[in-house]
């Protein structure tokens, strides 16, 4: 028992020295159009865990226009987390990324953090009720509610569910970190969060509710772990050990015959479908 004790004092005080974030000031505050447009401009952006840490970016510079949709794709350990991270500023970064014409480093952070929406594979969510998830401060109404869970394919998810009482409405309770939901229905509530902050059953549902809901002015950026769900995308970014080895229009990067992004899809399983998914159907 006294060792579990003396453990616990040891973490404690690591935690309690650990470098914290800037506190929220009044420098940094953007005008209020911002982000008129959801246009990204990266130029030399390197990144690393800890100041003195091996760097896990390298030199990544790219354009996106607003309104693009891009895929990220690369093998495990190629960078796609620590991009969002680094958009997110929550990493070490050098470099420059404006967003919305404003350099990101001289934004403060719930400022900057709280114009960009992440939908996570499997997100977090607490105890509570459905509604408690979906609008945590209680800023939107249930008419608002109700139509994001059905503009984000809630009728869909669960029309072979037989019993009422397992379908989702605003006051079904959720367990902690969703465990009493599937895989697909937690998707859901992730995609029905990022809707409802209007920053707009399976990835399916969730790739053509993006579709419908997301203007022309949002800009999204999807960190893929399944290809299909980005063959249609106007640009694939693909990262390799860190470094942007290919970024280009899906037709365009599968005629290189030695593409990285070519060698993907032609491993998969369903490498015929995949190509018939882009735009041109190479």
């Amino acid at each position: 028992m006294n060792m579990g004790g003396l453990h616990l004092l040891f973490l404690s005080r690591n935690f309690l020295q650990i470098e914290q974030e800037p506190k929220s000031t009044t420098q940094g505050q953007p005008p209020a159009y911002w982000p008129a447009t959801g246009e990204l401009h990266v130029k030399n952006l390197c990144a690393s865990y800890s100041p003195d840490g091996p760097e896990i970016l390298h030199d990544l510079s790219f354009y996106i226009k607003s309104g693009e949709r891009i895929g990220v794709v690369g093998r495990t350990g190629s960078g796609k987390s620590s991009l969002a991270f680094s958009l997110l500023r929550c990493i070490y970064t050098t470099g420059e990324v404006t967003y919305g014409g404003i350099p990101i480093s001289s934004l403060k952070l719930e400022s900057l953090r709280s114009n960009i929406t992440i939908i996570p594979q499997v997100p977090e969510l607490i105890s509570g009720t459905l509604r408690q998830n979906l609008d945590p401060f209680e800023e939107a109404d249930d008419l608002i509610l109700n139509d994001a869970l059905r503009a984000a394919g809630l009728d869909s998810l669960q029309e072979d569910m037989a019993v009422d009482k397992d379908k989702l409405v605003l006051d079904t309770v959720v367990f902690s970190n969703g465990s009493n939901l599937s895989v697909g229905q937690r998707q859901m509530v992730a995609l029905v969060r990022a809707l409802v902050r209007r920053n707009y059953k399976t990835d399916n549902i969730i790739q053509r509710s993006l579709h419908q809901e997301l203007k022309d002015d949002v800009t999204l950026i999807t960190i893929a772990h399944r290809l299909h769900t980005i063959m249609d995308y106007d640009k694939i970014m693909v990262l390799d050990a860190g470094n942007m080895v290919e970024f280009g229009a899906p037709s365009e990067l599968l005629i290189q015959n030695d593409g990285v992004f070519r060698a993907m899809v032609n491993e998969s399983d369903d490498k015929e479908a995949l190509y018939a998914l882009t735009r041109d159907g190479v």
